[in-house]
């Protein structure tokens, strides 16, 4: 079977393979939220900060190398670069459930955030590399949903495998074993895309650049503001006095997958918004942010919940595309690269941020993270919709 890619075809099992990249790219770190309460009784010398960087680890370990794969792609074939990947995240997975000790599991962890960051950026480079205009779009959406709804069912799995045995939680991370395999299907060099279709699209090439700054800090920026809803939920669902301890973890898995639906319809979303696409996703994520503000009961809160999801799931896809339409084509997976690590250095630097505001501000109450969030998406709301025609922000139709 033959998928049209907007210049040619590529096979199914090719595109399976590149979907399967997306599916592992949100797996470091989720086994040891569910275990983390077995380790302490485990490794009872361990410091918190010793377990704690079990869970971070991969995530620090992760943005060099997704640099460095980026860089990498631009003289090393990118098949093999993300064969060597897998092949080493894979045997962290392998290696995971023998580990007697602290320190064995700091240093696979360790390991599993160097396969990872050497596969992320191709989650969405061999999209830019075999597809273009709206397939390009759709593609970058159904691997963004792919994304999401990986880390939902991920995180269900661990928690289930956890149940049984603590060590069965890194099982999670086999599932890297079945990109491996298509892995090896994926052809060596891209196709080669005809003059005539290079940035042929409608949304406009700004300049031929290797760094994206703009896009870099617009992703770094909204995903910033959404990590409010997965880092600090339950702390505000306690303040609020709901009973039920699960439903804080039903509201986070409601938000990922509410990320998840917008890139299955992508198209039809930027079709039927047209200019004003991530005007709406902004407007969404600060009106979801103002609905945990006046604290009001679980369908508001399920509303807002959705309502930030499905913003952030509008606005994931977009960017990517404006990142590999805004550079060369050689060096649209370096340039998706430096964008994706935006991901996790908001991630990484988020606690930290909020931290020395809340110092600043003199303030630990649950409620401050999520009015920090509201305020900082209103003025990017506004600031969306003002700058709605430019190259950045604005979005046009692709053809």
């Amino acid at each position: 079977m033959k998928i049209q890619t907007g210049h040619g075809t590529i096979t199914l099992t090719a595109l399976l393979a590149i979907y399967s990249i997306s599916m592992v790219t949100s797996l470091p770190g989720l086994a040891i939220s569910p275990i983390l309460g077995d380790l302490k009784n485990i490794f009872k010398n361990a410091s918190d900060l010793e377990l704690q960087m079990l869970e971070s680890l991969p995530s620090f370990i992760i943005v060099p190398f997704i640099l460095l794969a980026g860089r990498l792609s631009l003289r090393i074939n990118k098949k093999r670069i993300l064969i060597i990947g897998l092949s080493i995240f894979f045997g962290c997975s392998v290696i995971y459930p023998f580990s007697n000790s602290l320190w064995l599991l700091l240093l696979v962890s360790a390991l599993l955030g160097v396969g990872a960051g050497m596969v992320i950026p191709f989650s969405t480079g061999l999209i830019a590399d075999n597809f273009t205009k709206r397939y390009r779009t759709r593609q970058l959406g159904i691997a963004s949903a792919i994304t999401n709804i990986s880390l939902v069912f991920a995180t269900f799995l661990a928690g289930v495998l956890a149940s049984i045995n603590w060590r069965y939680a890194f099982l999670v991370y086999c599932l890297s074993g079945i990109s491996l395999l298509f892995a090896f299907k994926l052809n060596s060099t891209p196709p080669a895309v005809p003059q005539s279709d290079k940035h042929s699209n409608d949304t406009p090439v700004t300049t031929n650049h290797n760094w994206p700054i703009a896009l870099m800090f617009l992703y770094y920026f909204i995903t910033f503001i959404v990590l409010t809803v997965p880092f600090n939920l339950s702390i505000y669902m306690e303040t609020l006095k709901f009973k039920d301890p699960d439903i804080s973890g039903t509201f986070i898995s409601i938000f990922f997958l509410a990320m998840t639906i917008p890139g299955l319809f992508i198209n039809n979303i930027i079709s039927w918004l047209r200019g004003y696409t991530n005007v709406y996703s902004a407007a969404a994520i600060a009106l979801g942010f103002v609905l945990f503000i006046v604290k009001g009961g679980p369908i508001l809160l399920t509303i807002g919940v959705l309502l930030i999801g499905i913003g952030y799931g509008c606005m994931q896809p977009i960017i990517y595309d404006k990142t590999s339409t805004s550079t060369t084509e050689s060096h649209a997976t370096f340039a998706l690269a430096l964008v994706m690590a935006m991901n996790y250095i908001a991630i990484i630097t988020y606690p930290f941020i909020l931290e020395i505001l809340q110092e600043i501000f003199s303030t630990d109450a649950s409620y401050f993270p999520f009015l920090l969030s509201t305020i900082l998406a209103c003025i990017f709301a506004v600031f969306t919709y003002l700058k709605r025609n430019t190259n950045t922000l604005g979005m046009q139709i692709q053809r």
